[in-house]
């Protein structure tokens, strides 16, 4: 079963159960590249210097293709001083090269192409090792898009950490979000070509992700429980069969209560019917369904295997319209869980997201899921201690 955000909905509609449109995702970002987006082959005027608290090498000249989002969402948090783990240096530290800015790179395995876009902050040298954000699609969504929506590349810039995003070639873009599958494969071979190739700091290695990438996210926290750090679904946290750990994965996820496509009270929502498939049709009804864990309970049951206690979560307002659940965790597992009442499904604090709220629902401007994201990720690093 896949959910995800409609990637060339962009095109007019009346609400977030309109048919789609022929309009393809390359159209859509041409058209938001001409209007309130930025290209990603487009310098801004200025760029603000990394702020990375985990990199100890000064900003260097910023990349002609490295591209922030001009227009942040007005909003702040706690800024989270870095747990002392030593860092663990990849093998690509020792080959150097490679200068900060964004490449589109093919990708293949034994059993799938794709690509992946690589984006190296400013502060990025070659022999400092930096932090790794996967960044993983929704369904239907390109590379472009996905960069739009989630921003996650200039948040990157801004605080010194590589991110990549890798794509399959699927008519369709989607993943096959279980345990063991191929695409999780393809993410693995990804992630183990960046390690070879760039300087990355293995200590702090994280994936994130929308919707059906949030579902992907889930798989990978699980499989990879051993290399990835912490994780960050959002509008999908999953609980996937077969998920095992050889060491507890903290998760902050994000999820709107009026969410039409991953619904908060469990299931799939009527608004997943209307998503393509390859041949040209479109999901249909038998896409949705009801019941089943809520994304309450499946955060629950993620901080059962963290071994959290078995109480409920703490509940604290940091948002007039967004509540925190915080289960009782022991440092460095810890399981957040930020609702957004009335929120759709969306990705909190874009502007992207909230271009296309008319397919997607509602999206909260109150809080920023980047620097939440960023701020759980920096206090989170990998430990073979718990």
């Amino acid at each position: 079963m896949f959910a995800g955000l409609v990637g060339a909905a962009c095109s007019s509609g009346s609400g977030p159960n309109t048919a789609l449109t022929s309009t393809s995702s390359r159209d859509v970002v041409t058209t938001l590249r001409a209007g309130v987006m930025t290209s990603v082959t487009t310098p801004p005027a200025t760029t603000p210097p990394a702020t990375n608290p985990l990199a100890t090498t000064p900003p260097t000249t910023t990349s002609a293709e490295t591209t922030p989002e001009t227009t942040p969402p007005a909003t702040s948090t706690t800024v989270v001083a870095a747990p002392d783990v030593t860092p663990r240096p990849s093998a690509g530290c020792a080959a150097g090269g490679a200068t900060p800015g964004e490449t589109l790179l093919v990708h293949s395995t034994a059993t799938s192409t794709g690509r992946y876009l690589e984006a190296l902050p400013s502060v990025y040298n070659g022999t400092t090792p930096l932090p790794l954000v996967i960044d993983l699609h929704g369904y239907e969504e390109t590379i472009e898009v996905h960069r739009l929506l989630s921003n996650m590349v200039a948040t990157g810039q801004l605080h010194g950490f590589v991110v990549v995003l890798p794509q399959i070639d699927n008519i369709v873009p989607r993943w096959d979000a279980t345990i063991g599958s191929t695409d999780v494969g393809f993410i693995t071979s990804v992630l183990d070509r960046v390690e070879a190739s760039r300087c990355i700091d293995q200590a702090r290695v994280y994936v994130a992700g929308m919707s059906n990438g949030a579902f992907m996210t889930s798989a990978v926290a699980c499989q990879l429980s051993d290399r990835i750090a912490a994780a960050a679904p959002v509008a999908g946290i999953r609980d996937p069969d077969g998920c095992t750990f050889d060491r507890a994965v903290p998760v902050i996820a994000f999820h709107g209560t009026a969410d039409t496509f991953v619904a908060y009270t469990g299931g799939l929502g009527a608004s997943v019917a209307h998503l393509p498939t390859d041949n040209g049709g479109t999901l249909g009804t038998s896409a949705v369904t009801s019941g089943g864990p809520s994304i309450e309970d499946i955060a629950a049951a993620w901080a059962h295997r963290n071994g959290c206690e078995s109480t409920p979560p703490v509940e604290t307002a940091v948002a007039p319209d967004v509540e925190l659940l915080n289960y009782g965790c022991h440092a460095g597992a810890d399981v957040q869980l930020y609702r957004v009442a009335g929120g759709g499904h969306a990705w909190p604090g874009s502007q992207f997201s909230r271009s296309i709220e008319t397919i997607v629902g509602r999206t909260t401007m109150d809080i920023d899921a980047n620097e939440l994201i960023w701020a759980f990720f920096v206090a989170h690093p990998l430990s073979t201690t718990r």
